[in-house]
């Protein structure tokens, strides 16, 4: 059996700074794991000081990667977080991306930021329907997956049942980079098979340091008797034939193409096999590669060791730090060298100065004097910059589109105290640029209508209107069942719309929208109406 790092990219002293990136999304079905997995990675990296929590410069600034009460409160991740540390000479830039089903647009966005991602997998489950649904994504992208099987302390399945699970219902080729030792109580470390090592598992302890490495016994050595037994040697022994006769070589150009998966065991929340997992991704991951885009309406390739520089929105948040109004767009940088300072402009002709853009670490931040193809970069602006922007010196660049999708759930928002309807109006258009639902106007009536793919984005609405602007409201249920976006040519869309002006709307763009009281009518209106196309999904241009 081979290992990655024969064809692994190498780095030179002599290496453009772009070349040291490596961003990469953490994905899995909820309960996986994912958050988790990122702080232990953070923590393995040096980059914070305890599990759980991450600490600047002050002891006192305290945070954690799920920041948001909700998130706190139900142990889920809904925003996705951007972490930056340095490792082996690299500098990798984590996606922690929402785990729950019902923020898939935001996961998505996420993604296309990403050059690769670390698919988190209960060992007890194996592929569970969310996580089949996010590789799907991935695949849109051919984004390259490494695999990392989480929760070898508990229970868990065969390791060969877990590798044919993943060949059968992701269709992606497994390559084993360790072989584990048990599992739950008779867990005792993972099989390194590049140097047929045993990893030693070690039960956490009030004086263990979980940033030490894990003790290794050669297999065939003395020593590993004395922490395994005879059987167990054998066991292990047995199954390094077992990968080696069942899976394929590693290949680098079937892993970054998206046909292959590396896959790691370990358990994040013992901080066991992260530091493992860590190397391997340092090994194997790949950094900036060249992105599509447009340019005055010529397809490009642009390079990351391009001179101009060009970069595009895919996630803004508001509020992060609650003491001040602040506004951040999440930008992935793609080409050139950014200096602070810089004018950059979208596509619109909407120029701004750059003055204090962000690196992020969770919810703290320092000033960067400077960013390269492959960083994220935070932009603070007000209003400005929208999810879809792209940014770059000339202005004259668009890349690929991010869309949003048609809501599943529409709700009407409803003051309690009608005088603040301008209120109401700004927090809602504010967190409908952030991407956490979709706001449309009805074109009779003054009640705004939110649309979500799922409810808890109706909650996290709910419960940031609430907290960050001191509004009280209801979402009650809405007269419609979907929404659908209107295109064609002007005068049938206004035909359509002066039959069915009590179901017209605009979103936050101005664009028609067709709200309709159930699928049936969709298609109804579709019979009625061929010369008209009725969008599920709208592409915002990047």
């Amino acid at each position: 059996m081979t290992t990655p790092t024969s064809d692994a990219p190498a780095l030179t002293s002599h290496a453009p700074e772009w070349a040291r990136r490596r961003s990469f999304a953490i994905i899995s079905h909820p309960d996986a794991g994912k958050t988790t997995l990122t702080e232990t990675l953070l923590l393995s990296a040096g980059a914070i000081r305890l599990a759980g929590q991450v600490r600047a410069r002050g002891e006192n600034r305290r945070t954690q990667s799920d920041w948001m009460k909700i998130e706190q409160e139900r142990g889920i991740s809904v925003s996705a977080s951007v972490m930056t540390f340095e490792h082996r000479a690299l500098l990798f830039n984590l996606l922690d991306t929402p785990g729950h089903e019902d923020f898939s647009e935001d996961t998505y966005r996420t993604l296309t930021a990403a050059d690769s991602a670390i698919m988190v997998l209960d060992a007890a489950k194996g592929v569970e329907p969310r996580t089949l649904k996010l590789v799907e994504v991935c695949r849109l992208r051919d984004i390259p997956i490494v695999t990392f099987i989480n929760k070898m302390d508990r229970e868990a399945l065969d390791p060969v049942d877990l590798l044919e699970d993943i060949q059968d219902k992701l269709a992606l080729d497994t390559v084993p980079m360790q072989w584990p030792s048990g599992s739950g109580n008779r867990f005792k470390g993972v099989l390194d098979l590049k140097t047929r090592e045993l990893v030693g598992y070690q039960k956490p302890s009030d004086d263990r340091d979980p940033t030490e490495a894990s003790p290794r016994w050669a297999l065939e050595g003395d020593e590993i008797l004395e922490h395994i037994s005879a059987e167990e040697q054998a066991e292990l022994d047995e199954g390094a034939e077992v990968a080696s006769e069942l899976c394929p070589a590693f290949k680098m150009q079937s892993f970054l193409e998206g046909h292959m998966t590396p896959v790691f065991f370990g358990s994040a929340l013992r901080g066991f096999g992260v530091r493992e997992l860590l190397d391997g991704l340092a090994d194997i991951i790949p950094g900036p590669a060249a992105m599509p885009a447009i340019r005055n309406g010529q397809a490009v390739e642009l390079e990351p060791g391009g001179k101009e520089v060009a970069g595009f929105v895919f996630k803004v948040q508001a509020n992060m730090d609650p003491n001040h109004r602040d506004r951040v767009a999440f930008v992935r940088l793609c080409s050139g060298v950014f200096k602070r300072g810089m004018k950059l402009k979208t596509e619109a002709g909407k120029q701004l100065t750059v003055s204090s853009p962000i690196l992020f670490f969770a919810q703290d931040r320092e000033i960067a004097d400077e960013a390269f193809a492959g960083d994220v970069m935070g932009v603070p602006n007000h209003g400005t910059l929208r999810v879809g922007d792209s940014l770059s010196e000339s202005g004259k660049l668009r890349f690929s589109g991010i869309p949003n999708f048609a809501p599943e759930i529409l709700r009407r928002a409803r003051l309690a105290d009608p005088l603040k309807a301008k209120h109401l109006k700004k927090a809602l258009e504010s967190l409908a640029e952030e991407g956490v639902t979709q706001l449309f106007r009805p074109t009779l009536g003054g009640d705004f209508i939110v649309g979500a793919v799922g409810a808890l984005q109706i909650d996290v609405m709910r419960e940031r209107v609430a907290a960050e602007y001191g509004l009280e409201v209801d979402f009650e249920p809405a007269p419609y069942d979907t929404a659908r976006w209107l295109s064609g040519d002007r005068v049938k869309i206004e035909e359509f719309a002066d039959r069915h002006k009590s179901a017209m709307a605009e979103d936050i763009n101005g664009d028609p929208v067709f709200l309709a009281k159930s699928a049936w009518e969709v298609s109804y209106s579709e019979e009625k109406f061929p010369d008209l196309t009725f969008h599920r999904a709208k592409e915002r241009s990047a």
